[in-house]
């Protein structure tokens, strides 16, 4: 987009709120400083293992989706500004000592696919912060999981936490997701989040006229049902 298109865009956006309310805040781990997840229980990308369990996404059941926290001009309170998509592929790699294994192991999202209750501020999302004309995709791939090993359990729930980097608008970053697994039969279904500050990811922080403050921190959470392939 030339520069004098991106301005006429901006100064659409101008005229409305970029985030509104959503619900409330889920539990999350902000995201890691270091480069590096490995440690002695954990997944290795040099895995010489065959791999034992393979999950997959369903096609119905996922959810992505950010949270903003912000306060427009004029309000009191603070809302959270939530946009979600369904659009999500991916599977998981386990190997037969429980690790992961990264090179057959991503979740995609697709950057477009964004919608919030605002319609400008869903634009703004897709063309600038994500630029999903030029990155289609946002990535997750897990490098360990913590919590739950092999044979998975049949039942029951257990607090997990994974090690991933994530990849959005061509940068790739570690982070950590803490959430909860539920388990039965041959599937593994749950939530977790992380999250970490725009300049993390190499993203502007958004600043209008209609905005009195918007906080510096991005949180992300996914819904997940994975069944086991066969």
């Amino acid at each position: 987009m030339n520069a004098i298109a991106r301005k006429a865009t901006l100064l659409t956006l101008l005229a409305t709120p970029l985030f509104g309310c959503s619900r409330g805040e889920p539990e999350v781990a902000f995201a890691s400083t270091t480069n590096s997840h490995h440690s002695k229980s954990g997944s290795s990308a040099d895995s010489t293992k065959g791999e034992t369990l393979r999950l997959l996404l369903v096609p119905n059941g996922n959810a992505a989706r950010y949270r903003v926290r912000e306060q427009l001009v004029g309000h009191d309170l603070q809302n959270d500004a939530v946009g979600e998509t369904k659009n999500l592929t991916g599977a998981l790699s386990i190997d037969s000592e429980g690790r992961v294994i990264p090179a057959t192991s991503k979740f995609t999202v697709d950057a477009a696919s964004f919608v919030s209750d605002r319609d400008r501020r869903d634009g703004f999302v897709r063309g600038w912060l994500l630029e999903a004309d030029t990155y289609p995709s946002v990535t997750l791939v897990p490098k360990q999981i913590k919590g739950v090993g092999l044979p998975l359990p049949k039942s029951g729930s257990a607090p997990i936490e994974m090690l991933a980097d994530l990849t959005v608008r061509g940068v790739t970053r570690p982070t950590t997701w803490k959430g909860t697994a539920q388990f039965a039969a041959d599937t593994v279904s749950g939530s977790a989040a992380t999250a970490f500050t725009f300049d993390y990811m190499q993203l502007e922080q958004p600043r209008v006229p209609v905005l009195l403050s918007v906080a510096d921190t991005i949180k992300l959470e996914i819904d997940f049902k994975l069944v086991r392939q066969r």
